[in-house]
């Protein structure tokens, strides 16, 4: 009776907060549609206002070279647009985020086209303020986000290249938008409740919600009930975008829009890799690559504790042991990604493995490129990585690649069987130190044979074929005789 009380509760919390937030967003845009207080044009030009929704512009992760192939892309082929982008990155210039876009993804963009339109409320989309129901507070949160983007500038056509789809009702109902997005990864997905329903502790759900069966029914019906808004949010979506066949199918699943909906590869500079010449040769240390932000999805403990039975299955071999140096790369986009590498180097110490790893934080484009000479087996460790533009790299620049058995390297990048194997796929530390101890011990011929098909295999990833991906879809909604 008690636990049927306290449920009753929870369910009543969430509705009722939920109702209060969404009516206090809809009635507050109402009054100031009212009183017009929406920046219009302040001019009587005919280009089209395109802004592409994005406050995390500045981190430097393979989302953010999403944002900007489709910047130069739009710019390429649009003579009359005029491009905005939303960005909560108050901390850094336009002209600053500019400099960092070009130098870590080496494109060249007519800085000229672009304005930024800052945004003073992204503390609303942080996860760390919400320690309970998260998905659901960040939706909200974009929610109040999305409102001060449409105060601040009403464009003719938003594209979302984050995933934020509690956006798109305020852009589409209110600002007479329309609407267009990039889907990275679903919200929710089918899998995020599986591993709910399986007891699974992940960094999404923490031991005492695994351990008792009570708050894992209450997060089952929570995840099912917001599945549902999820799936009513994304329908306001005129064009979707999606990065992988994985993502696809979610997408479809939760949004039901199949005859809307267009696969779009994310862009991976693989000419220019494919190009490089290794160093590794040339190298006593053997080189294992992880490339990646610092979050806690990408399960960088994962990399470590695959380390540590490396060790154990080299326990013959100290000369090889001795050899091996794991090398971290990724970007840190704020305080609490800096204190999760630290965490990560103790940890690296609490294994004895500080004289094998080495974290490389917010490298420039040029040292990334060299990490890529110089190393030979890439590692990815995320859990359904939608996609994995560091595995394509990384097989661009002929590094072996050890991936997760999951997502998008799973799905649409690594392919296993013999005679067209071009990676290995992994699905814990056992299993990926094992993969790696055989990378080790192939012959040269193997090896080369496995570089040879993964570089071979990556061609459908470039940027001129996202670029075209994009364009045809976007052209839905953007082509007409104004801005030809």
């Amino acid at each position: 009776m008690v636990c049927l009380c306290n449920l009753i509760y929870v369910l009543l919390f969430i509705g009722s907060f939920s109702l209060i937030c969404l009516l206090t967003i809809f009635l507050l845009l109402r009054q100031l549609i009212k009183s017009r207080k929406i920046k219009r044009r302040t001019n009587n030009d005919n280009d089209k206002y395109v802004a592409l929704f994005h406050p995390y512009c500045n981190a430097g992760g393979g989302g953010e070279r999403v944002l900007w192939c489709a910047v130069r892309a739009l710019q390429n082929k649009y003579e009359g647009i005029k491009l905005f982008i939303y960005t909560g990155d108050l901390e850094a210039t336009g002209k600053e985020i500019l400099d960092k876009a070009e130098r870590t993804f080496n494109l060249n963009l007519d800085r000229g086209r672009i304005q930024f339109v800052h945004l003073k409320k992204r503390r609303w989309v942080e996860a760390k303020r919400y320690p309970y129901f998260t998905l659901l507070g960040q939706s909200l949160g974009s929610m109040i986000l999305a409102m001060e983007a449409l105060l601040s500038l009403q464009p003719d056509i938003y594209i979302d290249t984050m995933g934020y789809a509690f956006t798109y009702p305020i852009f589409s109902y209110v600002g007479g938008c329309k609407i267009g997005c990039y889907t990275h990864y679903p919200t929710i997905s089918i899998d995020m409740l599986r591993r709910v329903q399986n007891h699974a502790n992940t960094y999404n759900n923490r031991a005492y919600v695994s351990k008792n069966p009570f708050a894992t029914w209450i997060k089952i019906v929570y995840y099912r009930i917001f599945s549902k808004i999820y799936g009513i949010v994304g329908r306001c979506a005129d064009t979707v975008m999606v990065n992988s066949s994985w993502t696809e199918n979610h997408i479809i699943s939760l949004w039901e829009v199949p005859y809307k909906t267009h696969r779009v590869y994310p862009p991976c500079e693989v000419t220019h890799l494919k190009d490089l010449q290794s160093l590794a040769s040339a190298h006593d240390k053997i080189i294992i690559l992880s490339v990646g932000q610092f979050r806690p999805e990408k399960d960088h403990p994962l990399q470590l504790q695959a380390m540590y039975e490396l060790r154990t299955l080299l326990n013959k071999d100290e000369a090889l042991w001795n050899r091996l140096r794991l090398m971290i790369v990724g970007s840190c986009r704020d305080d609490e990604d800096r204190e999760r590498v630290k965490n990560m180097q103790d940890f690296a110490k609490h294994l004895s493995l500080e004289n094998s790893v080495e974290f490389r934080v917010n490298v420039s484009y040029q040292e990334l490129i060299q990490c890529y000479q110089v190393a030979t087996i890439g590692l990815h460790a995320m859990w359904n990585e939608h996609f994995g533009i560091s595995v394509v790299d990384c097989m661009a620049a002929g590094l072996i690649m050890v991936a997760n058995r999951s997502g998008g390297p799973l799905m649409d990048i690594i392919e296993t069987s013999e005679g067209s194997q071009n990676g290995y796929l992994a699905i814990d530390a056992y299993d990926y130190a094992r993969c790696i101890a055989t990378i080790l011990y192939n012959n040269r011929e193997q090896n080369n044979r496995i570089r040879e098909a993964a570089r071979a295999s990556v061609d459908r990833f470039s940027e001129a074929e996202f670029e075209a991906g994009f364009l045809r879809a976007i052209s839905t909604i953007l082509d007409d005789k104004e801005c030809q």
